[in-house]
């Protein structure tokens, strides 16, 4: 495997750090056997865990007014995929990139999934973009694109989905993902039925496409760029597209996608009990779908999340595979030590939910015990598993202190080099 960062640097920063984690290590692990806990059952499990990075999450990002891009951001798909494979060189939890077509572009597949292979990288599930209008495209999705008025715009739309696909299909992918901006503005400006029944038939034409083996997920999204309407706004909504469609379909959560202090963890058991989770967008918000850094707002809300991924992991709940991935956009931090952060977050909230006692949850909710129900989750979360983490990186290779030896391997400066800085002044995400 292609190291971008030289693994002296990571055995030196480990080295400094390694009498310390054992000591926290050993000190956890005996206060979770207290508790009937085993650490090094809770460590495997999470060092079995990964969650994807997107392609597009390594370029700085962007508001609607401005953009202000970082040294050393990556040109093209390849030096994307070199950013990539540092986040999973140091984390140990990302061994998967999710491709944004057309913003990645790829002439040579055979190469890209080499490169990937070099670098200890898979490819998790294809993104297709019709809410924005790619250079020389025939028709504009500036009123909608699967559900837009015209024909020819719609087939357009679907056409970039089939292409998506079979890109995926050359390097090993399982999924796509689609959303849609498709919506209005105004009042009267779209017939909501009409343009939902246009939506559906579109994306049956999308599904059929689908190889046996692949799924479908369908993104929801509140609002934003269409304010006064939106066609798939909700996870109702997305709930009746992945039935209409077929087995095949699910349906996709974006952490930033729903009003504000929606029950989205209640969302989510609701669509793992009725068979219908897809997977994640991973991220955090204040107001509204701000796309920070995943666990820097609501680390508790993220940690509840994860307690109904778990309880369906532990009762064997049925068609239950949910994917996982990152999606965020970073304005004024490294997008690397961003993502590197954000992979450690969910990794933690991973294992707090694991340790939950789930007999004496369950046994508080039976006895409507509301107040020892909600102390059992507080335990969970209120305890520090960094040791785990940090030894579960240790033992794969990584970095302990995965940011600090960013820092100290100089990647950044060494890429700013390499790669002509890039203009900035425009808006837009990425």
């Amino acid at each position: 495997m292609t190291s971008m960062i030289s693994t002296s640097v990571i055995e030196a920063e480990n080295e400094s750090r390694k009498e310390a984690l054992k000591r926290d290590y050993e000190g956890l692990g005996e206060r979770l056997s207290r508790r009937g806990i085993d650490i090094e059952s809770i460590k495997r499990k999470v060092a079995a865990y990964g969650v994807a990075v997107p392609s597009w999450g390594v370029g700085t990002g962007g508001t609607r007014f401005a953009r202000f891009p970082g040294p050393g951001e990556p040109r093209n798909i390849y030096d994307k995929l070199e950013d990539c494979g540092v986040i999973h060189q140091l984390t140990r939890a990302t061994p998967s990139v999710s491709l944004h077509i057309p913003w990645d572009t790829v002439s040579d597949l055979s190469a890209l999934k080499e490169k990937g292979t070099a670098l200890g990288l898979s490819f998790d599930a294809m993104n297709s973009n019709t809410f924005s209008d790619a250079p020389g495209q025939a028709h504009s999705y500036k009123f909608g694109s699967l559900t837009h008025t015209d024909a020819a715009t719609r087939r357009q739309a679907v056409e970039h989905n089939l292409e998506c696909i079979e890109i995926g299909k050359a390097l090993g992918s399982k999924a796509l993902t689609v959303w849609i901006g498709d919506g209005s503005n105004f009042p009267g400006q779209s017939n909501f039925t009409r343009a939902f029944e246009r939506y559906l038939d579109s994306m049956k034409q999308v599904y059929a496409a689908l190889p046996d083996d692949w799924r479908v997920f369908t993104e929801h999204k509140m609002y934003e760029p269409a304010f006064y309407s939106t066609v798939v706004q909700d996870w109702g909504t997305n709930y009746l597209i992945a039935q209409e469609l077929g087995p095949k379909a699910f349906c996709l959560v974006d952490l930033g996608h729903h009003a504000p202090n929606v029950n989205i963890e209640m969302i989510v058991a609701r669509l793992i009990q009725f068979r219908k989770l897809g997977g994640f967008h991973f991220n955090d918000s204040k107001y509204g779908d701000d796309d920070l850094d995943t666990g820097s707002i609501d680390p508790y809300r993220l940690f509840l999340v994860f307690n109904e991924l778990v309880d369906a992991e532990t009762r064997g709940a049925k068609g239950f595979d949910p994917a996982h991935m990152l999606d965020q956009s970073h304005n004024v931090t490294d997008p690397i030590e961003s993502l590197m952060t954000s992979a450690t977050e969910v990794c933690r909230a991973y294992v707090q939910a694991l340790i939950v006692d789930r007999e004496a949850l369950d046994g508080y909710q039976q006895e409507n015990d509301a107040l020892m129900a909600s102390e059992t989750l507080k335990l969970a979360f209120r305890t520090d598993v960094e040791p785990i983490l940090a030894m579960a990186r240790l033992e794969a290779g990584g970095a302990i202190a995965p940011v600090a030896t960013y820092r100290a391997s100089g990647y950044r400066t060494k890429v700013a080099v390499e790669r002509p800085a890039v203009a900035g002044g425009g808006g837009g995400i990425v």
